[in-house]
C-alpha cells in the first residue's frame, strides 16, 4: 500500500465503471458489505433525531442523545483486538467475515430492541438501544473496512472495490434518511426501525458469500509470527500499529491526522440539528424524503462522478482540498433556508449542495486512509484514521441543542437556526488551511522525488 496516498496513481474508476462490475459476484459482495456499514449510520444519528423531536422530545435531549455515535469514534480500542483474536465459533468462517458476521447479527437485533422501545418506553433506554446498535456497526466498520482493503489484488482493484463499498454505503444512508421517511409515514416509526433491522439480512448474506482476504499465516508471517497472548504479542497487538504508522510517515503523521480529524467537522456539528430544523420548518417527512430521493440523489450522484473526475485528473490531494472548501457550503445553505423560510426551490438547492459534498469528498477521503495502513495492521490503523475522522465532532454535536436554544432568548428559532448554521460552517476553516498544507507538502516531496 502507497506510503503516500497523493503521491499515488489517481484512480481510474468510478460510479459507471462499477456499476459494469456489479456482474461480477465479488463486487456485488462488496457493495452488500457497504450497504451493511451505511444502513445503522443514520438510524442512530440525523434520522433518530426526526423521529424524537416529532415526539416531542427538547432540542438538548436530542443533542446529547446523539453522543451515543461517539462509539464509532472510539472503536480504535478495541480494533486490536478484531486484528488479531478469531471470533468464537464464528471464526471458522475466518477472521475477517467471522467478525462481520458477528457485527451484523448484533446491528439487526439492536435496531430492532430500539424498535420495540421507542421513545415511549423512556429516552434512558432507548438510548442503551441506540448505543449498542452504534457499538455493534462501529466494530462493523472495524472489520468491513479491513476486508476490503485486504481483498485488493492492486492500487486499481482497491479503487474498485472502494468505490463499489462508497456506492453501496450512499444508497444505505439514502435509505436510512429518505426512503424511511416514506415507510415511517405509512407504518410509523417503530415499525419502520424493525424493517431496516431485518434489512441487515442482505449484509449477512453478503457476508456468507464472500472469500476471506489475508490467510491467517499471511497474517502471521506480516506480524513477524508473534503470539498475541504473551507479553510481547499483547504490546503489539495494542502499540504495534501505532508506532508502525508513526514510523511510516514520520512528523507528516501528524499533519494527516489533524486535516483528517477536521474534514468534515461542519456536517458532524450540524447534523443532530438538521431533523428538528425540518421539522421546525414544517416540512413533513414525506416531503422530506421526496426531496432527498430527488436533489439529495442527484446531488450525491453528480458529487460521486464529480471527485473521481478531480481524482483522476488532479489527484487526492487537491481533490482533498476542494472538498475541504465545498463542505461547508452546505451549512450555509441551512443558514439561508432559516432565513427565508419553507421554499421547496430553497430546500431542494440545500440538499443538493450537501449530497454533492459528501459524494465528492467521501470516496476520495476513503480511498485516501485506507492507503494509509499496513498489512497485518489493517484494521486497528484504519480504525484509528477513521475515529480521528469522527471523534472531534462525534464529541461536539453533543451540545448542538443546547447552543441552538442558547441562542434563541431574544431571537425567534428560525433565527437561532440560522446563527448556529452559519457558525458551523465557520468551523472548517481550519481543515481548508490544513488540507492546503498537506498538498504543500505532497508537491514539495514531489518535486524533490523528480530532482532525484
Amino acid at each position: 500500500m502507497a506510503d503516500n496516498p497523493t503521491q499515488a496513481a489517481p484512480r481510474k474508476d468510478g460510479a459507471l465503471d462499477v456499476f459494469r462490475a456489479l456482474t461480477r459476484p465479488r463486487i456485488l459482495i462488496t457493495l452488500l458489505i457497504g450497504l451493511g456499514s451505511g444502513l445503522p449510520f443514520m438510524l442512530v444519528g440525523n434520522t433518530l433525531g426526526l423521529w424524537l423531536r416529532e415526539d416531542g422530545v427538547e432540542l438538548a435531549a436530542i443533542g446529547f442523545i446523539s453522543w451515543v455515535g461517539l462509539a464509532y469514534s472510539f472503536k480504535f480500542l478495541w480494533a486490536p483486538l478484531v486484528d488479531r483474536v478469531d471470533v468464537p465459533i464464528l471464526g471458522r468462517l475466518g477472521r475477517r467475515r467471522g467478525w462481520l458476521l458477528l457485527s451484523q447479527l448484533m446491528v439487526g437485533a439492536s435496531l430492532i430492541a430500539m424498535a420495540l422501545i421507542g421513545p415511549g418506553g423512556g429516552l434512558t433506554l432507548l438510548g442503551v438501544a441506540a448505543l449498542a446498535t452504534a457499538f455493534s456497526a462501529a466494530t462493523q466498520d472495524i472489520v468491513a473496512d479491513a476486508w476490503r482493503i485486504e481483498s485488493a489484488e492492486n492500487d486499481e482493484d482497491q479503487g474498485l472495490l472502494t468505490s463499489a463499498f462508497q456506492l453501496g454505503y450512499r444508497f444505505a444512508i439514502l435509505g436510512g434518511n429518505a426512503l424511511i421517511l416514506f415507510v415511517a409515514g405509512g407504518i410509523g416509526w417503530a415499525a419502520s426501525y424493525g424493517v431496516w433491522g431485518l434489512a441487515m439480512g442482505l449484509a449477512v448474506t453478503a457476508t456468507l458469500f464472500a472469500k476471506e482476504p489475508v490467510d491467517r499465516r499471511d497474517l502471521s508471517a506480516a506480524l513477524g509470527g508473534k503470539s498475541p497472548w504473551t507479553p510481547r504479542g499483547l504490546f503489539d497487538i495494542v502499540v504495534g500499529p501505532f508506532l508502525a504508522f508513526l514510523k511510516t510517515h514520520r512528523t507528516a503523521a501528524f499533519l494527516m491526522l489533524a486535516a483528517i480529524s477536521l474534514y468534515r467537522l461542519p456536517d458532524f456539528v450540524m447534523g443532530p440539528m438538521t431533523g428538528p430544523f425540518y421539522v421546525d420548518l414544517g416540512l413533513t417527512k414525506e416531503a422530506i424524503g421526496a426531496m432527498r430521493l430527488s436533489a439529495g440523489l442527484a446531488g450525491t450522484l453528480l458529487g460521486i462522478a464529480a471527485g473521481g473526475l478531480s481524482a483522476i485528473r488532479f489527484g487526492f490531494g487537491p481533490t482533498l482540498l476542494i472538498g475541504a472548501v465545498v463542505g461547508p457550503m452546505s451549512n450555509l445553505g441551512y443558514t439561508l433556508l432559516a432565513v427565508v423560510g419553507l421554499s421547496t426551490p430553497a430546500f431542494a438547492g440545500v440538499l443538493f449542495v450537501e449530497n454533492f459534498s459528501e459524494g465528492f469528498a467521501g470516496a476520495a477521503l476513503v480511498a485516501y486512509m485506507g492507503s494509509l495502513t499496513s498489512i497485518g495492521y489493517t484494521a486497528t490503523q484504519y480504525a484509528l484514521l477513521s475515529s480521528f475522522y469522527a471523534l472531534l465532532g462525534k464529541f461536539l454535536k453533543g451540545f448542538s441543542g443546547a447552543v441552538v436554544e442558547a441562542l434563541q432568548p431574544g431571537r425567534d428559532l428560525m433565527h437561532a437556526y440560522a446563527l448556529f448554521f452559519a457558525g458551523t460552517a465557520a468551523v472548517g476553516i481550519p481543515a481548508v488551511l490544513l488540507c492546503w498544507l498537506l498538498h504543500v507538502r505532497n508537491l514539495r516531496l514531489a518535486r524533490e522525488m523528480g530532482a532525484a
